[in-house]
Order: structure tokens, then C-alpha cells, then sequence
């Protein structure tokens, strides 16, 4: 599913800009009057050729009304564009986070853990380090392959390659170690807490 969500905000970031550029374009030459400056043709049918024309006259806008055809797709389209808007905005805010993890218990069979359970622990193993204040853990990925995403509140005091390197040995090691993984990529944001500003006398 993040695969083709990658791919289709792809293909709409490239197909918006496209759009843009086109329209861009077409308003420059139009309104610097490019084709009776440099002596070049529009394609036919096009109406917007000098500054003072418009993108669609009034004969463009209303030649297909009469038609019986016409409401039923303009309305099809405009139905079709706003179930498709709905779904990529949904697909947005869902959450990416894996359900389970596939657990390698070396009899062929496998078991499957909780991605909450395992967030879970993680969070709390991370919060047991020192300098780290709370800890948020979210598990993305595939069920067989899972990455962790983690967000740190370090205190002032703390050091954050201490911490890094805590994390990677402890928490994230112990997570790959009991799900029986070959690798558990993980990547870490630390943010430090805000604190009162201490007076000296």
C-alpha cells in the first residue's frame, strides 16, 4: 500500500506540475502577444492568442449543453474526482503502522507478534536509558521485513551519542533479537525537553 501511495502522489506532484507549466506557458505567450511578435501560429481551436482574450470564450463554454451527453459526464467526472480525492486524502492521514511482526521461532513454522506489543516495549526500554525522558515508537514496513521509527525527549543533561548508541545496542537489538530478525533498521529523533532558565546569584 505505501508503495503505490508513493507512486501515485508521484504521478500527481508530476502531472500538477505539468499542468502549471502548461498554463503558465500558454498565459506568457498570450499575454506578451508572442505569436503576432515573433509571426507564429496557435494550434486551431485555440483561443486565448492576444492579452485581451480569455482561455475559454463563451461559444467554448457552452457548445456542448445542448448535447444529451454532457451533464451526465461532467457530473460522472466531477463524482469520480471526488471520490478519488477522498480516497488519496484518507490514504494521508491513515496510519502506516504494521499490525503484527512475523516472528522467526526456528521450527519452520513461525509465530506472529503484536506491532503494538512490540512498540510497547521498545518504548519503555527506551525510557529506562539515561537522559531519555519519554520515548514514542511507531513499526512500519512489511510483516516480515519491519522498520522503527523512533521519537526521543532527551533531557538537557543528556548526551545524545550516549543515547544513540544505548538505543541501538539495547532496545533496538533486544527487539530484533526476541522477533528472531536478521535486521530491525531503525531511525531515531532525539528532541531535547524544555526546562526553566536557572538563576545564579
Amino acid at each position: 500500500m505505501a508503495a503505490v501511495l508513493r507512486t501515485v502522489n508521484r504521478a500527481l506532484l508530476l502531472l500538477t506540475g505539468l499542468c502549471l507549466i502548461g498554463a503558465g506557458l500558454a498565459a506568457l505567450v498570450a499575454a506578451l502577444d508572442l505569436p503576432r511578435r515573433w509571426g507564429f501560429a496557435m494550434p486551431s481551436g485555440w483561443s486565448w492568442r492576444a492579452p485581451h482574450d480569455v482561455l475559454l470564450a463563451h461559444a467554448d463554454r457552452t457548445q456542448w449543453r445542448a448535447e444529451g451527453w454532457w451533464w451526465p459526464v461532467v457530473i460522472g467526472s466531477l463524482s469520480l474526482l471526488v471520490l478519488l480525492s477522498l480516497w488519496w486524502l484518507l490514504a494521508q492521514l491513515r496510519r502506516r503502522r504494521l499490525a503484527e511482526v512475523l516472528v522467526n521461532s526456528g521450527d519452520g513454522v513461525g509465530a506472529q507478534l503484536r506491532g503494538r506489543a512490540m512498540e510497547e516495549v521498545v518504548a519503555a526500554e527506551a525510557e529506562s536509558l539515561p537522559g531519555v525522558d519519554r520515548a514514542r515508537v511507531s513499526l512500519t514496513g512489511r510483516r516480515n521485513q519491519p522498520r522503527l521509527g523512533l521519537g526521543l525527549l532527551v533531557t538537557p543533561q543528556a548526551a545524545p551519542d550516549d543515547v544513540v548508541r544505548r538505543l541501538r545496542t539495547e532496545a533496538v537489538e533486544h527487539a530484533r533479537a526476541s522477533a528472531g530478525l536478521d535486521a530491525l533498521p531503525a531511525e531515531a529523533r532525539l528532541r531535547a525537553t524544555k526546562h526553566p532558565a536557572e538563576r545564579v546569584s
